[in-house]
């Protein structure tokens, strides 16, 4: 992918892309079926938790399925939309999200949760703008990589490192340590793509060292990351979580114990429906279940990666690589919390998790690539 052709603006700007052809039903076939499974799972885990707040067993599960319509609408309308409109107003749409940031941080515009601002809305419809940069970063990055003629150095400090700085600062600031690792890693993968391995391995080692500074500095980090090293150390406290998640997994053995039959949702583990729903699949469905959806997103990768491969358009190439990593890249590091291979960061797993805004993103994305697909498929 990084010896590919890299078109000077001019050339960029008067290319055209192929009219449509057809889609790849499975890159919204796999994502569907996972987020069904999920719905299913979020009723399964909060029926208890809807019953006490809402005096219903189905409020938090039926919320999920409102967004999920969105979603499909989301969707439709980004696969609707042709390329050409993501290149024209990439850079609008990346200054706007980075407003949308800001505002976080604003007392009385941001919401303020966990004792981080990472929200904007208003009463239970919250929407968490990292969602939306993860998109328009994968689209924005990918248009100046290609417009730029710069090479080395000059290229991933003046080009990609001007996006991924102006992204981050924000994050920090919220502070969102896993949302700032996921854009870091976006942002670095984008690079690799149109420019090569190079500068980003040895700034992605930088990088880790400034993220270990960062996890000593603040004191709630340090805790999470001790708990992730050795939990039993504090088994009621910050190693309570981590725990519990290893709790579900033995618990579920190979066939698990059955859907709503899980022990660990009754108020033993921490954001059971959220962050640590992969746990509760464990559970649940065993290891068959999670293998299952594991399996899922990789039958997913495989068809996206054929498409990007497939692509002679240097933006649509690099655009559709960006947004299959910000769909990937939530995955691994959800599921490298849950199995205790990297800390915690509170991102969710993708299209499963309950996460109004999460979702909807996720399926815009989806509309994108299935249009994107389409062009592969042409004439």
């Amino acid at each position: 992918m990084s010896d590919q052709r890299v078109l000077g603006a001019g050339e960029f700007q008067s290319g055209e892309f192929r009219a449509p052809g057809k889609a790849d039903p499975f890159l919204w076939i796999i994502p569907l079926v996972l987020t069904a499974f999920g719905i299913m799972m979020i009723f399964s885990l909060t029926s208890q938790t809807s019953l006490e707040e809402f005096g219903t067993p189905f409020a938090i599960g039926f919320r999920q399925v409102q967004w999920f319509l969105f979603g499909m609408g989301g969707m439709i309308i980004a696969y609707m939309l042709p390329p050409r409109f993501w290149q024209r107003f990439s850079g609008v749409l990346w200054l706007f999200t980075l407003l949308l940031l800001w505002l976080t941080l604003i007392p009385g515009i941001g919401i303020e949760a966990g004792g981080a601002r990472r929200w904007l809305g208003y009463g239970a419809l919250r929407f968490q703008p990292l969602e939306l940069l993860s998109l328009v970063v994968a689209v924005h990055l990918s248009k100046v990589l290609v417009l730029s003629e710069k090479t080395g150095l000059k290229a991933f400090f003046s080009v990609t490192g001007i996006v991924l700085t102006l992204s981050v600062v924000p994050l920090l600031l919220q502070p969102n340590m896993g949302g700032t690792i996921l854009i870091f890693a976006l942002a670095m993968a984008i690079h690799v793509h149109n420019r090569g391995w190079g500068w980003p391995l040895l700034f992605g080692g930088t990088g880790f060292a400034v993220f270990f500074f960062y996890i000593l500095k603040a004191g709630y980090r340090l805790r999470r990351y001790l708990a992730f090293v050795d939990p039993w150390s504090q088994p009621m406290d910050s190693g309570f979580q981590v725990i519990q998640g290893l709790v579900a997994f033995s618990n579920g053995g190979l066939f698990g114990t059955g859907i709503g039959k899980g022990l660990q949702k009754l108020n033993f583990l921490p954001a059971a429906h959220t962050d640590y729903i992969f746990a509760t699949i464990g559970e649940e469905f065993g290891f068959i279940g999670t293998f299952g959806v594991i399996l899922l997103f990789i039958l997913w990768t495989i068809r996206v990666c054929g498409t990007c491969r497939a692509m002679t358009d240097p933006f649509l190439s690099s655009m559709v690589w960006g947004i299959s990593v910000s769909i990937l890249l939530p995955l691994f590091i959800n599921l490298g919390g849950v199995l205790k291979l990297m800390p915690l960061t509170g991102i969710p797993l993708p299209f499963i998790s309950y996460g109004g805004s999460s979702l909807l993103l996720m399926w815009i994305k989806i509309g994108i690539l299935l249009r994107a697909s389409r062009e592969v498929t042409a004439g």
